[in-house]
């Protein structure tokens, strides 16, 4: 993926001029092999700086523009969360948005009623032909037998999977009061970074050290650092034949860092195991990995409703999209 993202840049009309003699005029696939040589003699950027100190620049493309910001994964015992209390509160229709009904003392969040009723079509459709008494994945065991063989043993394994919840490595980002910071330029992030103004990041032990450190020419995303939220209904919309797993699946991963990051619960649970869209993100990623896998992979693509998928993911976008604060 290029760097910007898909920007139309206007120009004016020029009568056309005749080449010199001396220069020939260079055919499109002429020009195609100059840009490529071009890229290919530029030297990769110095990761030095964000090895060493495990933080790394990520580009986000959303509707409203494309942005840098910086990204970094912690256990999540040494981390403080960010704050979400100002941000939910300048929020009037996160009610309207988000509507919770208790059942059996059990929440059941409904993100979006229209993205709630095709899902439910598509689980009905698919549960004809489910056997009987199949558990879902994460169900408790509601035999008597099985619960007091176990009864001894919870005290350990909650105190086992705390552990293991507080070692386990999250996301956290140059936020600040539960919002995303977007810089439009790396000029621009880096003298945030160096100003000393308030943010999430901060609190790394590295902090410090980067802010003295980095420079704009640092802020280079890799590949792999770099999304395109921007495009990803527009190719749902598209159909299955349309779908770009690797721009998919990479959306995900951004969609489960922020969500988890900026404290987004709504997200998150659209995109957890079991829904819609977690089905459609492995299915995806079944279909690169090729053979009988592959195969098996595109069948499932084509039971995924395509108006469910860009229905879901309008939404996630929409709601990453309203926490972010853009930064020139």
């Amino acid at each position: 993926m290029g760097n910007p993202k898909h920007t139309e840049v206007s120009v004016a009309r020029q009568s056309p001029q005749r080449p010199d003699a001396d220069e020939p005029e260079l055919d499109d696939t002429t020009a195609s092999a100059a840009e490529d040589e071009v890229e290919a003699d530029r030297p990769a950027p110095d990761r030095t700086l964000w090895d060493e100190l495990r933080i790394d620049p990520v580009e986000i493309a959303l509707p409203a523009g494309t942005g840098f910001t910086l990204r970094a994964y912690r256990p999540a015992r040494e981390l403080t969360p960010t704050d979400v209390a100002e941000r939910d509160q300048e929020d009037p229709f996160l009610a309207r948005r988000q509507v919770v009904e208790t059942e059996d003392d059990e929440e059941v969040v409904i993100l979006d009623e229209e993205f709630a009723a095709l899902s439910a079509e598509e689980d009905e459709e698919a549960g004809k032909g489910r056997p009987k008494g199949r558990r879902r994945a994460g169900a408790e065991a509601t035999d008597a037998d099985e619960d007091d063989e176990a009864a001894d043993e919870d005290g350990e394994e909650d105190e086992d999977e705390a552990d293991d919840a507080g070692d386990e490595e999250v996301p956290i980002f140059l936020s600040h009061r539960g919002r995303l910071l977007l810089f439009k330029t790396p000029e621009s992030l880096v003298s945030f970074v160096r100003s000393g103004a308030p943010n999430d990041l901060s609190q790394l032990d590295s902090w410090n050290e980067l802010s003295e450190r980095v420079e704009p020419a640092d802020i280079a995303p890799l590949d792999e650092d770099t999304y395109e939220l921007d495009l990803v209904v527009e190719n749902l919309r598209g159909g299955h034949d349309a779908w770009d797993a690797t721009l998919l699946i990479e959306a995900g991963e951004i969609a489960r860092d922020v969500a988890y990051g900026l404290r987004l619960p709504a997200v998150l649970d659209m995109l957890s195991a079991g829904s819609s869209l977690d089905d459609l993100d492995e299915a995806l990623r079944a279909t690169t990995n090729g053979g009988i896998g592959g195969f098996l992979g595109r069948r499932r693509l084509k039971k995924i409703g395509a108006q469910t998928a860009s229905l879901g993911w309008r939404t996630i976008v929409g709601k990453i999209s309203a926490v972010v604060d853009w930064r020139d």
